[in-house]
């Protein structure tokens, strides 16, 4: 053995042996940013509760529930199904009452429920309240060869409630409904692909997808980044409308909101008068299945 190179030779291996590991820890921390990044990028999911589910409690005690049950937002019923949560407000808390209670309960307002065509009516204390999405109906039902021209009509009809949805810091979303003009994946297509305006949007209930015999995952596809609010709800009889509680598996609805980046709330849905407590332990049992089938579609 040569021992006249062997400093030379201990040096080099030393060198070799120091930028292996300034590579080996550069890899290890470009992927540690390359999951932190993927973790940050998942798409999360957002739930809201309606206040329609728990028409006989007032607004307070609604509250008291979503945030007792984990929710992060709420959607608020005006007249209708006997709901007079809305009403309260607009003449009792005004927008600033209704500020006041959703942060005392650690809430946000994600939407005013102002069936069939009552926005105007709420515009401005939505507005007051902080903003958001106001859902309401669409029109007649049309022959299937009449659905573009009478899509234009209608969207033409919008500009003025959009345009006060853009003053009082709002969005209109349009909710599909079984025999009416937004009723089809066709209908919705057609509104998606006609509609420019940056305040109009789609509030998408499965219910009537489901009814249609009709894909909600290409219901949501078709949707795109024009869905405002998107109903948990599946078609079926008293609390089996509710996730969890029916036959329909909700994993694939959530993949395919993840799919098109929505950002807006999921919220777990029934029609129905059922007492404030069984209408908790339903609705406690839907939040939960919605975060199993969350896990799930994140990891497929």
């Amino acid at each position: 053995m040569n021992t006249n190179n062997l400093p030379s030779q201990l040096n080099l291996n030393r060198r070799q042996f120091l930028a292996a590991s300034a590579c080996s820890i550069a890899a290890t921390l470009a992927g540690s940013a390359a999951l932190a990044g993927a973790a940050e990028d998942r798409w999360k999911m957002r739930l809201s509760t309606s206040s329609v589910m728990f028409v006989k409690l007032p607004i307070e005690q609604f509250c008291e529930r979503a945030a007792k049950l984990g929710f992060e937002a709420v959607d608020i019923w005006g007249p209708l199904f006997k709901c007079t949560h809305l009403d309260d407000v607009a003449t009792r808390l005004g927008g600033d009452g209704l500020k006041s209670l959703l942060a005392k309960n650690k809430l946000k307002l994600c939407a005013f429920s102002v069936y069939p065509n009552r926005y105007p009516q709420y515009a401005e204390l939505l507005g007051a309240s902080g903003g958001g999405v106001a859902i309401r109906g669409s029109d007649k039902a049309c022959k299937p060869e009449e659905l573009t021209a009478r899509m234009k009509e209608f969207l033409e009809t919008l500009k003025p409630q959009a345009d006060l949805a853009e003053k009082h810091n709002a969005y209109l979303a349009i909710e599909n409904h079984g025999h009416a003009l937004l009723d089809s994946v066709d209908s919705l297509k057609t509104f998606t692909d006609l509609n420019q305006n940056p305040r109009l949007g789609i509030a998408l209930a499965p219910y009537h997808i489901q009814a249609g015999k009709m894909s909600v995952e290409e219901a949501i596809a078709a949707c795109g980044k024009q869905l405002l609010f998107f109903y948990a709800w599946q078609n079926g009889k008293g609390t089996e409308q509710l996730p969890g509680h029916g036959p329909t598996d909700f994993t694939p609805w959530l993949a395919a909101l993840a799919k098109i980046g929505y950002t807006r709330c999921v919220n777990p849905f029934m029609h129905g008068e059922v007492e404030p407590d069984a209408m908790e332990a339903a609705v406690a049992k839907s939040r939960q299945y919605m975060l199993d089938c969350y896990a799930k579609a994140m990891r497929s």
